[in-house]
């Protein structure tokens, strides 16, 4: 969201946190769809002109087929962005190293390997799962925790041994740590953020298709909607964009789970 707003500052922003049945990381792709579908089918209430899967682990294990599923919807993530720009970062070298650390969901499912294979066939892609990296971060220790630091370093010091060339970032929360992985790794590799990758795709498709607001004299709106309104969200949500947000509305999962599934669409005669 902080990207996108950055990028697109003219833009309004529906989120939706499901906070009540996070984390996805080591939840099973059918159960992360399911949760996916539900809350896209809440969201088409409101008239999105595109859908941000804005989650490596959903992207990874949900995209392909809710696309289909929403066939009506404009609908991306962030694993295909990611991986051209750290194939990008990869330079001229035949062979690159490129770094992926992830929550296990996302490793496990090899989205990002096949995203960047598919740009640069001879890249030499290492993956790390980074699990304790998520639950560190939402509870609000940032890269002046010892912890943190030590955390870090355990993760990417193989990474770092295996002569890497770039390091991508698969998971939404850990650019709050970027500046701290930056130097852990060393001047050497590039350290890519997925978030803004993203938010960069995001643009280009609106403009592309003559959606992108501009020449608004105040910037678009924040509506925030969670699963679970803890305090905690606020708190989390003003250290993730840098300013305070309004109350966020709260949706149960209850109701969720009673949206109708999309329907396919009839095919023309």
């Amino acid at each position: 969201m902080r990207a996108l707003h950055a990028a697109m500052p003219h833009e309004d922003i529906v989120y939706f946190g499901d906070t009540a049945r996070l984390p996805y990381g080591s939840k099973s792709p059918a159960t992360v769809t399911t949760f996916v579908r539900q809350i896209i089918a809440y969201l088409r209430s409101h008239g999105p002109k595109h859908v941000v899967i804005a989650c490596n682990t959903a992207t990874a294990l949900a995209l392909p087929s809710l696309r289909t599923e929403f066939a009506d919807l404009s609908i991306s993530g962030v694993i295909e962005p990611g991986a051209r720009v750290a194939v990008e970062a990869g330079g001229a070298k035949e062979h690159p190293c490129i770094g992926i650390i992830a929550t296990e969901a996302t490793v496990r499912s090899r989205a990002y390997e096949r995203a960047i294979h598919r740009r640069r066939h001879y890249a030499r892609v290492l993956l790390r799962p980074t699990p304790l990296l998520v639950p560190i971060i939402e509870e609000g220790r940032d890269a002046r925790d010892p912890l943190v630091r030590l955390a870090l370093e355990q993760y990417l010091q193989p990474l770092i041994e295996r002569e890497m060339d770039v390091l991508l970032l698969g998971c939404t929360h850990y650019p709050l740590l970027k500046g701290l992985i930056a130097t852990i790794v060393g001047e050497n590799v590039r350290v890519i953020d997925s978030a803004e990758a993203c938010a960069q795709d995001v643009q280009r498709r609106l403009m592309s298709a003559g959606l992108l607001r501009g020449g608004k004299p105040v910037p678009g709106a924040l509506h925030c909607f969670v699963t679970d309104d803890s305090p905690r969200f606020a708190r989390l949500a003003s250290h993730f964009l840098g300013f305070e947000i309004a109350a966020p509305t709260w949706v149960s999962p209850d109701e969720l789970y009673g949206m109708p599934a999309p329907q396919p669409l009839r095919q023309a005669i």
